[in-house]
């Protein structure tokens, strides 16, 4: 579906609004045309020193003429029609048929001549009409002064200008308020459909990426929209009105004008399509600039540890140079835009500003056989029709101009329904279980898991999980250890549903995960990753974020369980005190304590442990590992880990050890040592890392 289209929707609610808006435009393209038409005043009376009311005298008698002259001609040939009526109806048969041609000729030419000089004598009625309304209500209120006329002339177009610079004001306004409404709806639309992305789809678009969607697109698409609900609508209003003032002058003449229409339609598509192409190049190089601060910012501590400032800024300088590259390009074919259709627009004129000269100065209202005019013209109409043109090119080169802006906002809209319509990789169930009241055993069986190829990458993913098969009883504390890249976070990220395998199922009480709702899945199951994120809010909103509705009570229960009150009671606002952005405030073991409450808010029957960890002091492991010896019972409890210590292996019911995506033992710590040379050697190492 087209971008626009799908914009539409977003604009739809506010019609009404548009509705308006719409009606303020075409008040400023009526007062566009009309205040282009002043022209023919001003030459009159500045120019040619005529008085208004005696040119509309003037006209008014001519008028007169010609509707008598029109009735005379129509006189004519109904005559000549009822003679050769009567001439018909005595001609013998045979000479009927000998001039058969002529005589079916002849009444075709009388009755088309009497139906032009009848449309001609209606043109004549509907002129002399208009004059007789402007001679009685108008010309009693124009002064006998030329000067005075003239002055006159000028303050109604102050009037009729200040009026149209207040509707375009209106316009603008209203549309302004659309344009942030509708925008407002797609970002959040948007932001919904991304955090319904599985995590592997988000990480494949990257924060950066993403970020440029939310902030540089979103604004090429607000800029886009304004465009289009302001001046996309009035501009081509005001050529529209120029078009019918100048039709209403010399309708031939103006046709003469649109002989370049297809040429500019071509020259207009072909513009288009390259700055589409460019601008969408543009954006994925404004999403690497995005990445680049990203990556600097959040990697500062190495950056000045390292002294990298200087390999940073060279990057940073030549995604800048890659953007400015191709923002130059835009530049160039924006600029070459609007100087070609002025040129245009300026032939396109001058194909009916020589002719309509021709039929001025000599006096004719036809060249070469073809009638041009209907009578002959003057400067004065000339002049007006000159500026009625002139008014058509001036739209045309204020639309040339946000062309490429337009064509910008089509390459936004389509990067941003581009994530609007990505498909999570973990589907939801339409006919869901309930989650089963007791967990009894959680089971992988036969898993397989590849992760998805990234969008940037040029390699092939090798596989994760090989044909993984585990069960673990309710109530169970396992540790799942191996080398990095051995598949053992994977596995058990593929029970909250971050992902979904390749091939194989995972059961929970012979219930396929798949088959239960996402939400009370994962209400069930607690999370307590290697990298602690924090929210910059307080200690006791980020508890909460694992139950929103916990009370005070409870969130001071599990404070206590998790070691966090030991911490919050010496900081000034306690369980009140900000955690700074990502928790920037506290200590990775104060901040993995806050994660481990947050977990336990939730009381879930299932605990994933994740690395939890590995970057923290002794004393905040062995507080952890406390906590969890603790909350275990009655929960079935997985710990990823490669440190196996004591503390841990005193409440641990047995060990998974995990190497090249295959589960290759399982069981107790006691036995492994002596059957399971993986577990020795990552026993080995360890030894060695701690004595090193």
């Amino acid at each position: 579906m087209n971008s626009f289209t799908r914009i539409l929707h977003y604009v739809w609610p506010f019609r009404r609004r548009l509705i308006t808006a719409f009606f303020f435009a075409v008040l400023v393209a009526i007062l566009w045309g009309a205040n282009l038409s002043v022209t023919f005043l001003v030459v009159k009376v500045l120019l040619q020193g005529e008085r208004i009311d005696q040119y509309v005298q003037a006209q008014i008698v001519e008028t007169e003429d010609t509707i008598k002259d029109k009735e005379r001609v129509l006189k004519e040939i109904s005559g000549k029609l009822q003679a050769y009526q009567i001439d018909h109806s005595v001609e013998d048969l045979s000479t009927a048929e000998a001039d058969a041609t002529k005589f079916a000729d002849a009444p075709v030419k009388l009755l088309s001549e009497h139906s032009r000089q009848q449309e001609d004598m209606s043109i004549a009625s509907r002129k002399l009409f208009a004059l007789k309304w402007i001679e009685s209500n108008i010309l009693p209120w124009v002064p006998d002064d030329q000067f005075d006329t003239f002055a006159l002339i000028l303050g109604l177009l102050l009037v009729t200008t200040f009026i149209k610079g207040l509707c375009i004001f209106t316009q603008d306004v209203i549309v302004g308020g659309i344009v942030e409404l509708a925008t407002m709806s797609i970002r959040k639309e948007c932001f919904r459909k991304a955090l319904d992305l599985d995590y592997q789809s988000l990480s494949d678009e990257g924060t950066a990426s993403l970020m440029s969607r939310f902030t540089f697109d979103m604004q090429q698409l607000s800029q886009g929209l304004t465009l289009m609900g302001g001046k996309i609508i009035r501009e081509p209003l005001k050529a529209l009105a120029c078009v019918v003032f100048a039709f209403m002058v010399n309708w031939r003449l103006t046709l003469l004008s649109f002989v370049f229409a297809p040429l500019i339609a071509i020259v207009f598509y072909k513009i288009g399509k390259t700055l589409k192409h460019a601008s969408q190049r543009m954006m994925e190089s404004m999403s690497r600039i995005y990445k680049t601060l990203e990556e600097s910012f959040e990697s500062s501590k190495v950056i000045i540890a390292f002294n990298g400032a200087r390999k940073h800024r060279s990057r940073f300088h030549h995604e800048n140079k890659e953007y400015f590259k191709k923002a130059l390009r835009i530049v160039r074919i924006d600029s070459l835009t609007s100087p070609t259709t002025e040129m245009l627009g300026l032939m396109a004129i001058f194909i009916a500003l020589i002719p309509g000269s021709y039929l001025v100065l000599r006096g004719k209202t036809e060249i070469w056989g073809i009638q041009l005019a209907s009578a002959p013209m003057d400067i004065a109409t000339l002049s007006m029709m000159y500026a009625l043109l002139a008014g058509i090119t001036d739209p045309a080169r204020k639309m040339s101009s946000v062309y490429s802006k337009l064509k910008r906002t089509a390459a936004a809209a389509e990067r941003i329904f581009t994530v609007m319509d990505r498909e999570s990789l973990v589907k939801e169930t339409t006919d869901p279980e309930p989650f089963p009241q007791k967990v009894e055993s959680v089971r992988f069986n036969k898993i397989d898991f590849t992760y998805a190829q990234r969008k940037e990458s040029t390699r092939n993913n090798e596989p994760i999980l090989d044909g993984v098969n585990l069960e673990v009883a309710a109530g169970e504390v396992v540790l799942v250890v191996g080398e990095n890249g051995s598949g053992k976070s994977t596995l058990v990220n593929l029970l909250p549903r971050f992902y979904d395998p390749d091939k194989g199922n995972i059961f929970i009480n012979e219930v396929d995960i798949r088959d239960m709702r996402l939400r009370d899945l994962r209400n069930h199951i607690g999370v307590v990753s290697q990298e602690t994120m924090l929210f910059d809010d307080t200690i006791l909103e980020n508890i909460r974020y694992g139950r929103p509705s916990a009370s005070r009570h409870e969130i001071e229960v599990v404070a206590k369980k998790a070691h966090v009150s030991q911490f919050a009671e010496q900081l000034p606002d306690g369980l009140h005190y900000g955690v700074g952005e990502k928790g920037h405030e506290l200590s990775g073991g104060q901040r993995q304590r806050i994660a481990l409450a947050r977990a336990f808010l939730r009381d879930p029957n299932i605990l994933i442990l994740d690395e939890a960890t590995s970057a923290i002091d002794s004393q905040s492991e062995i507080l952890i590992h406390k906590a969890l010896k603790e909350f275990a019972p009655g929960r079935t409890v997985f710990i990823i880990t490669h440190s196996v210590g004591q503390s841990l292996l005193e409440f641990a019911t047995r060990v998974v050890v995990m190497d090249s995506g295959k589960v290759v033992a399982t069981g107790p710590h006691s036995t492994l040592v002596d059957t399971c040379p993986q577990y020795q050697n990552l026993l080995s190492a360890q030894v060695r890392q701690r004595t090193a």
